[in-house]
This record gives structure tokens, C-alpha cells and sequence, in this order.
């Protein structure tokens, strides 16, 4: 990883936060509100930019930070801006995130500054149609002639993955419309990383990745696996919220642990990721300015976090993993007579009550088929529940999904 030579105190100091020698400052006010924040980091002083790390077997340096599309980025150009001053350039976004305004967002950045096409890695993801017109319809909304990476998005096999596609992309690569390939998954990700890096021909994959999920032999198995194979490995999702919105006794302990270690528990879930040189970068919501000073800090830090501080966050993992979706569809979604996508359902419940935006929870489980979106309330979910490693309410999460997206 391309290092840097900003301690932590110069980097506060910088950027205008209140805090004697630590992150507190920035840390408190992203841990106290989500709200879009009137606050923005002030130019820096000097030239700092956040570490890179090369992507898989291309080698290209990629940004360890990027601000993930899902959000209105037409009416927040000021996150683009900001992120360009601090080398947050890793810029993901899809042609379905807010009906493409996040794309046309991008792209009159890019419209206005063109002198910054050639910093930023742009992905996007395809989200249904023709492949090549979806491709089409993303650059010109991009205001760009390629993509360095176009996925797929939201798949949970790989069977998508055949030679038709693998002569899809081949095309799409000689046209110079994109540069590398994958796909972005939330549901049977060690699967999908072990099947695709067998292929040879699938260059990155966004994946979700986070504290509760890492330590496993299943996950460390699969991302060994795609690494060897020269696959790039994005993080999303990075900080495990869970489905059912509650505040506990626990994530309030894992803030005070943190806190007193001078940065908050949303920062340290980022490091913990950054700790694995596997993965490439991180993908993180980011609509306001207070998120992205945050999780810059997070990155430019060197402080490494200590035995004491993944202790914590192995605790917190094991209290909460009943309210947390691990993504492990093959076993939930496989159960005998089961009839509904329980992960898709998840992640929309993930989106409106840990993510507050409802929007794109509604996105997502409007792409479920109608009749399982009518009939939540009325399927037997025992077998599910049983096959569910641990041990979520799968019924109530479904019933309570039909209700609020009614």
C-alpha cells in the first residue's frame, strides 16, 4: 500500500475539526448524525492524499476509499469536489441508483472538470435490459467514452458467467468502452468468488465484507482463492448493520471502546477491513460531507487497531450475528418449500432502517417478482429459519419487509 507521511494531529488540524491530537472531533460528529451536514472540509494546507493499493492482476493503484453512487449525486457535487482534494478516487456508482441521477451526477462532474477523468477509477453496474444498451445509456450519462470496471450487479450464482458473456466482455474491451470486468454480490459470496476464479476472465468483484464476516474459514478460503486467480476484491457493506434497527447494549459498549481509543466504532469497522492487503479499496455510503471527513481521517490514520480492539469487535459481532444477515443464501433460500429471496428482502430492510434511504429500499424490493412481494405474510419460513446459521427471525423480517414496503 503506497504509504503517506500525515499523522493523525496534522490531518485534524487540517481539515478544521475540533480535537486535540486525536479524531474524536470527526469521529463524534459522524457517530451523533447520518444528516447531511452544512460542514465541509476546508481546502487542505498542503497536497495529502489518501493511500492506494494495486487492483488484482492488472496492477492498476486504485484509491483505498470511494463513495458509493447511492445517493442523489446531482444535488451533491460538493462530495465529488471534496473527494477529488483528498485522492478519493475511486468512484462507484449503477445505472438504477436513484433513477439515474446518480450516473448523470457524475458525469457533470466530469462534464465540468474534465482534467479529472484520467485520477478517477470509474465502475458502474448493469441492472437489467440489453447489456450493450445499458452499457450505452451509462456512459452517456457518465459524459465518458469507457469505464475502468463494469459489473454485474447483485448476483448470487454465478451462471450468468458463461461464454456468451465472456464474449460480451471480450467486445466491450476491443471497443475500449470498458476496461475491466466483474460483478458485485450480497448473497453467497464465498461461492461466488470460489466458481469465478475459476473463469480466468473476471478482472474485480465488489463483495460484502465487513467485521462479522471476515474471520470465517468459508471467507478466507474464497478471498485466498480470488487473489490467486489475479481478481481485484472491493469491500461494501463494510459496517455489518443488521435488519432489525435496534440499538443495543452492545453497539453502545463498542462505541465507548472506541471513542476512548480516539475514533469511532464506524471508523474502526473500516480498518479492519483496510488491515487485509487483499482487499483493494472500500466502496462506503458517503452522501455528506461529515461522512467523508470521517472516513477520510480513517484512512490517512496510521494508528493500527490493537488485540484489544478486534477483541471488541469479535465480541460485538458474536452479540449481534441474530440480527445481522451474513448473506448466506445457500443455506436459507435452499430450505425445503422456501419461496421468497430472503437476502434481497434483507437487504432492502438493510437499506431503510440502517442506511435511511428508503428510496433505494423500495428500488430493491420492487425487483422482487409481485406475487412474492404480495405474499410474504403468508409463507411458512420454519424451514428457513432452521436453516439460518444463526438463527434470524426470518418470518418476522419478512412480514415486517411486506408491511413497510406496502
Amino acid at each position: 500500500m503506497k504509504e503517506n507521511n500525515v499523522s493523525r494531529r496534522d490531518f485534524v488540524k487540517t481539515l478544521g475539526v475540533v480535537g486535540v491530537g486525536s479524531m474524536v472531533g470527526v469521529g463524534q460528529a459522524l457517530a451523533q448524525s447520518n444528516a447531511p451536514s452544512a460542514t465541509t472540509a476546508p481546502t487542505p494546507t498542503k497536497p495529502v492524499k489518501i493511500p492506494t493499493r494495486p487492483f488484482g492482476r492488472m496492477g492498476v493503484p486504485v484509491a483505498i476509499l470511494g463513495p458509493g453512487g447511492d445517493f442523489d449525486i446531482e444535488a451533491n457535487q460538493i462530495i465529488l469536489k471534496q473527494a477529488m482534494d483528498w485522492g478519493v478516487t475511486y468512484w462507484d456508482t449503477s445505472g438504477g441508483s436513484n433513477a439515474g441521477r446518480s450516473e448523470r451526477g457524475i458525469g457533470m462532474f466530469l462534464e465540468k472538470n474534465p482534467q479529472t477523468r484520467r485520477e478517477v477509477f470509474l465502475s458502474t453496474k448493469y441492472d437489467g435490459g440489453g447489456m450493450t444498451q445499458g452499457l450505452n445509456q451509462s456512459l452517456e450519462r457518465l459524459k465518458t467514452d469507457y469505464v475502468d470496471l463494469y459489473f454485474l450487479h447483485g448476483i448470487n450464482n454465478t451462471s450468468m458467467l458463461n461464454d456468451d458473456l465472456k464474449a460480451w466482455v471480450e467486445k466491450a474491451k476491443a471497443d475500449k468502452k470498458i476496461r475491466f470486468f466483474g460483478f458485485a454480490t450480497h448473497a453467497n459470496m464465498e461461492n461466488c468468488l470460489q466458481e469465478s476464479a475459476k473463469l480466468g476472465w473476471i478482472d474485480g468483484i465488489m463483495l460484502k465484507y465487513d467485521f462479522h464476516l471476515m474471520h470465517t474459514d468459508a471467507m478466507k478460503s474464497a478471498v485466498d482463492a480470488a487473489i490467486k486467480a489475479g481478481i481485484g476484491l472491493i469491500a461494501m457493506k463494510t459496517q455489518g448493520k443488521g435488519q432489525l434497527g435496534t440499538e443495543t447494549e452492545a453497539d453502545l459498549k463498542l462505541g465507548g471502546h472506541f471513542i476512548q481509543r480516539g475514533f469511532t466504532q464506524q471508523q474502526a469497522k473500516l480498518k479492519a477491513v483496510w488491515e487485509n492487503p487483499q482487499i483493494t479499496t472500500i466502496c462506503s455510503q458517503m452522501p455528506n460531507t461529515t461522512i467523508l471527513s470521517a472516513n477520510i481521517a480513517a484512512a490517512l490514520d496510521k494508528t493500527s487497531l490493537t488485540a484489544a480492539d478486534h477483541a471488541a469487535l469479535r465480541e460485538y459481532a458474536e452479540a449481534t450475528q441474530s440480527r445481522h444477515c451474513a448473506g448466506c443464501t445457500q443455506f436459507c433460500e435452499t430450505a425445503p418449500g422456501h419461496q421468497v429471496p430472503v437476502g434481497d428482502v434483507m437487504r432492502a430492510l438493510m437499506y431503510h432502517r440502517s442506511y435511511g434511504n428508503p428510496e433505494l429500499a423500495r428500488t430493491v424490493f420492487r425487483q422482487l417478482p409481485e406475487t412474492v412481494r404480495r405474499g410474504l405474510a403468508g409463507f411458512d419460513y420454519t424451514a428457513a429459519e432452521r436453516a439460518c446459521p444463526h438463527g434470524l427471525p426470518i418470518g418476522q423480517l419478512m412480514r415486517e419487509a411486506g408491511e413497510l414496503f406496502a
